[in-house]
């Protein structure tokens, strides 16, 4: 059993755009699915606010840049495609944000169980996290496939405290999008938002409870939220 300041406490990640820099092998894979078409390639710089809603959002997006609207049955074949891509080299170029690994070993040492909430396929995430060495710090890893209803839904969220053994009264979310903050209130949990990740919008606009400009902030925010719930 965990002991420590926050034994009973979970947190909460999100994981493109707030835990793990992802955009250059998803925009790798999308402009490869993007050849497919012919279709012009997107710039990293400029297919960051395409993350964070799956690849066939992604695909679509991108495709509508260029004037261009799929059928249902060439879109599902292209994001089979895409998956294939990504899988094939999935951390060819990601990387963990910086101090972020320190900040997960400081919340374990205070006791917290950490958990993951992404709008990715599980299979995808665990592959992605295992590929970084650092499958093994989340009690849990809750793709959009693994539930129901996924992010902004709220009960996509409560799956993520639940299955790591949490309590959602004892839990915050730490995200980078309005999706993760819309989840995680829904439930009635605190939010951080990371200020470097992949929002389409200002990420001081989404209504958090608390904006990171680094990692090295997490810890001390999260034991002041938290301890202002019972």
């Amino acid at each position: 059993m965990s002991t420590g300041e926050l034994a009973d406490a979970t947190i909460i990640f999100d994981l493109d755009g707030t835990l793990v820099d992802t955009a250059p092998d998803l925009v790798r894979a999308l402009n490869e699915t993007l050849d497919l078409e012919g279709l012009a390639h997107m710039k990293a710089a400029n297919a960051r606010g395409l993350v964070g809603q799956g690849a066939r959002v992604m695909i679509e997006r991108a495709a509508a840049k260029s004037g261009v609207v799929f059928s249902t049955a060439r879109l599902d074949e292209l994001t089979r495609a895409f998956i294939d891509y990504y899988r094939a080299d999935i951390a060819r170029d990601s990387k963990l944000f910086p101090e972020a690994a320190a900040a997960m070993d400081a919340l374990a040492a205070l006791g917290a169980k950490l958990a993951i909430c992404t709008n990715k396929r599980t299979d995808l995430s665990v592959q992605l996290l295992e590929a970084l060495g650092v499958a093994e710090r989340f009690s849990a890893i809750v793709g959009a496939d693994a539930v129901a209803e996924r992010k902004p839904h709220p009960d996509h969220y409560r799956a993520a405290v639940s299955r790591a053994g949490g309590v959602v009264r004892r839990s915050l979310m730490v995200g980078d999008t309005i999706a993760d903050v819309a989840s995680a209130r829904g439930a009635g949990a605190p939010v951080i938002v990371v200020g470097f990740g992949y929002s389409d919008v200002d990420a001081d606009t989404l209504g958090a409870d608390a904006l990171l400009h680094s990692f090295s902030e997490l810890t001390p925010v999260s034991r002041r939220l938290l301890a202002a719930r019972p």
